[in-house]
């Protein structure tokens, strides 16, 4: 490239020579000879003043039709190179999938994203799929959604207006007030695009802006985050990962199963529910809820190393939920350096602010020990026995066991066959 440069550089020169008056300074002791040109009298000319006393007698030959040959080629040389100093593209957007189920702390996770200032996040657009494509298997909404997320990645926003009904409001974006991108310019003017947004008032001043400000927020980013809870196989999502056009970064968000259960009982999951229980139940069933959700988790996990694309090679990332509590700060780290995100004093700050509450995160990490009885743990341990042995949490076999908390139910993190769990 550089020689290519130097080339078209060194013909332009010779070719200004010819067309433009030289200045007479670079040959100090020459004359005007008889044809109106200077001849050089130096005792050992230079290069330069050589060269220009040369093209000077061509300069004498030249015709009309020459000329305007040769001002044609300066101009296309000029032209060829201020595009080949183009600057390059800049780098590619990096997407962030934050790939997790119901209840397993995900909506904190996406928090961590969602309030990055070079991050634009999305929470479960997906629900869009769910809730407007009623009497399908969740198997069969899978491809859809794949689909929508794929177009989300592009900053296609448009593609949300297909499920929600007129006039198009970015406040009809699901959880919009999840999302700090879209409660900032351009999509909403009430804050500035580095502030830490709160919800509350992110719903006051920002659900009546023009849906298509989504996109022209979007594009503004270098990081998009989406987090989707209703995959269930990782084998779906394999378009996305050979797509050159995405750089694509999974991190597979886990929790305790028991622990995940007592959530569920305290919070309203229906039509979610409903849809996974379809094949089998009118109406829905928490055990196979559970056992759906489990088998899934696990299998995502396995098909990681059985048999993988070669695309999928450092883009998926596993994390335990518990790990992120006992070590935020630590997990988000450990987070931004895999998708190439810096932090900030004020993100660290906002961070442990969060998790620093007054009761201590982790005994509400194990409030399901004393939620839930024995017999209800016994059958979430029997249900998900499978997905407990991957991810290394230990079953109790009592009810003095389960109380104990200074007993640790989460073993250290080992290799599952031959094949680390972190896959980074």
């Amino acid at each position: 490239m550089e020689e290519k440069h130097f080339l078209n550089n060194s013909v332009l020169y010779e070719l200004l020579l010819i067309i433009l008056p030289f200045p007479s300074r670079l040959c100090p002791r020459g004359f005007w000879g008889r044809r109106g040109m200077r001849e050089c009298a130096l005792t050992k000319p230079c290069s330069v003043c050589s060269r220009f006393c040369h093209l000077g007698r061509m300069f004498t030959r030249v015709t009309p039709q020459r000329l305007l040959l040769l001002l044609s080629s300066t101009l296309l040389l000029l032209w060829l190179g201020c595009w080949h100093s183009t600057a390059p593209p800049p780098p590619s957007r990096t997407h962030i999938l934050l790939l997790s189920s119901w209840r397993l702390g995900s909506t904190f996770a996406g928090q961590l994203f969602s309030q990055h200032p070079d991050v634009f996040y999305l929470m479960e657009p997906a629900k869009h799929v769910w809730h407007h494509l009623p009497g399908g298997s969740p198997e069969l909404l899978q491809g859809p959604a794949r689909d929508l997320i794929h177009a989300l990645f592009r900053c296609e926003m448009a593609v949300l207006q297909d499920f929600v009904h007129q006039p198009h409001r970015v406040s009809q974006i699901f959880m919009l007030h999840m999302s700090r991108a879209l409660c900032s310019p351009p999509t909403c003017e009430a804050f500035r695009g580095g502030d830490i947004v709160r919800q509350v008032k992110c719903e006051a001043h920002c659900n009546a802006s023009p849906f298509g400000k989504a996109a022209e927020t979007c594009v503004t980013y270098s990081h998009m985050a989406l987090k989707v809870v209703s995959f269930f196989q990782l084998e779906v999502l394999y378009p996305l990962l050979t797509n050159a056009a995405l750089d694509l970064c999974i991190i597979h968000l886990l929790q305790d199963p028991r622990a995940v259960y007592a959530t569920r009982r305290l919070i309203s999951l229906y039509p979610d529910d409903l849809l996974i229980s379809w094949a089998h139940n009118a109406m829905p069933n928490a055990r196979l809820v559970m056992h759906k959700v489990c088998h899934s988790q696990a299998g995502m996990y396995l098909a990681t190393f059985r048999h993988p694309p070669p695309a999928l090679h450092g883009r998926y990332l596993l994390t335990c939920y518990e790990d992120l509590v006992r070590d935020p700060l630590g997990q988000v780290a450990e987070w931004y350096c895999y998708t190439s995100l810096a932090s900030s004093p004020q993100l660290k700050a906002w961070v442990h602010n969060i998790t620093h509450w007054s009761r201590d995160a982790s005994k509400v990490l194990l409030a399901w020990r004393h939620q839930l009885s024995f017999h209800q743990v016994q059958e979430v341990q029997e249900i998900c026995k499978p997905a407990m042995e991957v991810f290394g949490y230990r079953p109790v076999r009592s009810e003095e066991e389960q109380r104990d908390l200074a007993k640790d139910l989460v073993l250290p993190r080992e290799r599952v066959g031959q094949t680390p769990v972190r896959m980074v």
